[in-house]
């Protein structure tokens, strides 16, 4: 099963309103606010590679206060 994490930046005192909102998407698992060069870090899992690029593409990136993603689709899990 695909697994990704989707660095996102946020537009200013919108972070816990995106936040709000990933929680209603399908295939989101966690999110949390960061510090650093982006604002939020989501863990996205659902069925197909295909699935997490529509869900990035045509749900998160419609967010209201989202400005940019970054995904990472992960290859090898250690134990």
């Amino acid at each position: 099963m695909p697994l990704a994490f989707v660095l996102i930046d946020a537009e200013a005192g919108k972070v816990q309103e995106i936040i709000n909102s990933l929680k209603k998407i399908q295939g989101v698992t966690e999110a949390y606010g960061v510090t650093g060069p982006h604002d939020i870090v989501v863990k996205i899992q659902l069925q197909r590679f295909e699935e997490v690029a529509a869900t990035v593409s045509q749900k998160i990136h419609k967010l209201g206060g989202v400005k940019n993603t970054l995904t990472m689709f992960t290859f090898e899990r250690i134990p």
